[in-house]
């Protein structure tokens, strides 16, 4: 009885630890893709806009919406968005310009 007790305890030990385990690495995984796209990213003082969206492992990408301003002089500066894809399996960013997240699409 105590035997089993004490195996229960462990593993419920185990689980609160396992799941920190997880937070850090989640956390970790997060700065890994911000990091990587902001180094692809083609804007000027790009940050992210919110969290990464993980998408399915049989899909293997993270995505993340960036956000910064044209360096271009033509562009004047202007705010500009864009969507980056992270290849989780080969740890890269892909970002294209994604400004029309802005507009409304009707049917």
């Amino acid at each position: 009885m105590i035997k089993t007790a004490l195996s229960w305890l462990a593993l419920a030990a185990s689980i609160g630890t396992a799941q920190a385990s997880s937070d850090q690495a989640w956390n970790e995984h997060d700065d890994t893709v911000i990091n990587a796209c902001i180094a692809a990213s083609q804007l000027k003082a790009a940050q992210a806009v919110g969290r990464p969206a993980e998408f399915d492992d049989s899909v293997g990408y993270s995505a993340i919406l960036l956000q910064g301003h044209y360096p271009q002089p033509h562009m004047k500066n202007a705010l500009g968005r864009e969507l980056c894809l992270f290849d989780k399996q080969r740890q890269s960013a892909h970002v294209s310009e994604w400004d029309s997240i802005m507009n409304v699409r009707k049917p």
